[in-house]
């Protein structure tokens, strides 16, 4: 049986891909299904840069607003939710594109990883009251004795994924990197045609991406982040950790002044713009397109912008 045919349109922050996303379903007749890990979350329209009705132009968009900020949402959720999408898409003819940065969200729809059992909440539970009681370091030791080469990769503040990779184990009888490497090597699940757009030089990227936070601001990005704490959503919920929500909440709760919040989203999303680059270079079956000063897009081989 052939694979489903899927088209991705991906790219770093502020390169365009909302806009081209459109222009191609609309040419193609197709619908587009977000890989956007937090244009999920209701209620965060302004920070994610979510696209209104009016610049979807009619398409229909899945994968937005699918869950309430309140939620940890996982890429394992991801995978499972979108691929619905795309098979329901399919199957009334229509032709799926994918769009988004969030580059382990695409690769792992695209590839069909595996993911093993959802957890079970009295183990994670457990663990993380064993990481706030003995600390960082004890339960990196904890995770080296079973999985020395996850271990050798984290940092002992990183709670998440220390208990993640320890609960694995424990649920599996495998490290998460043994899990990792299986699921690799398995056929992918779709057919995908891959596209990336970026700019013609980083300085124009870089300056895109200062406009867009100034302009999530003008629209009142800090009313969100505020209309969010009223909700009773806190600062430590998965959803406030995006770029833009993390640092409005900080001028929310008197940290910080809103100009310095303002000028470290810009250097937060400058730093995401090049950690996306890099991802998307190691993938030899992208094809780029780079925006010119005109805003007409070329094919370019080479991957430096």
């Amino acid at each position: 049986m052939d694979k489903q045919y899927v088209i991705v349109i991906t790219g770093p922050t502020a390169a365009g891909k909302t806009t081209h996303g459109v222009l191609v379903a609309k040419s193609l007749g197709g619908e587009i299904v977000s890989a956007d890990s937090m244009q999920i979350y209701k209620h965060m329209d302004i920070g994610t840069a979510k696209p209104t009705e009016e610049e979807m132009q009619g398409v229909k968009h899945h994968m937005l607003d699918i869950v309430s900020p309140f939620d940890d949402y996982s890429v394992a959720r991801y995978v499972e939710d979108a691929a619905l999408c795309i098979d329901d898409i399919a199957r009334r003819g229509k032709t799926p594109i994918l769009v988004g940065g969030t580059g382990l969200y695409i690769d792992s729809l695209l590839s069909g990883r595996g993911f093993s059992a959802r957890c079970d909440p009295d183990l994670r539970s457990k663990l993380e009251k064993d990481y706030d009681d003995l600390g960082g370091r004890a339960m990196l030791g904890r995770l080296k004795e079973v999985d020395p080469e996850s271990a050798a990769r984290l940092h002992a503040n990183d709670k998440k994924r220390i208990i993640r990779a320890i609960e694995v184990y424990m649920e599996t009888g495998k490290t998460i990197s043994q899990h990792d490497a299986e699921t690799k090597a398995l056929p992918s699940r779709y057919d995908a045609k891959k596209y990336a757009l970026t700019l013609s030089n980083r300085a124009e990227l870089y300056e895109r991406i200062d406009k867009r936070v100034d302009s999530m601001v003008e629209k009142g990005l800090l009313d969100e982040v505020r209309a969010l704490f009223d909700m009773g959503v806190t600062a430590d919920c998965t959803s406030m950790q995006a770029i833009g929500y993390k640092e409005m909440a900080d001028v929310v709760l008197g940290k910080c002044d809103i100009n310095s919040a303002v000028e470290k989203i810009k250097m937060e999303s400058r730093r995401y713009a090049k950690r996306q680059l890099t991802w998307l270079r190691r993938d030899p079956e992208i094809e780029w397109l780079v925006r010119t000063e005109t805003s007409e897009l070329r094919t370019e081989e080479t991957k430096e912008t």
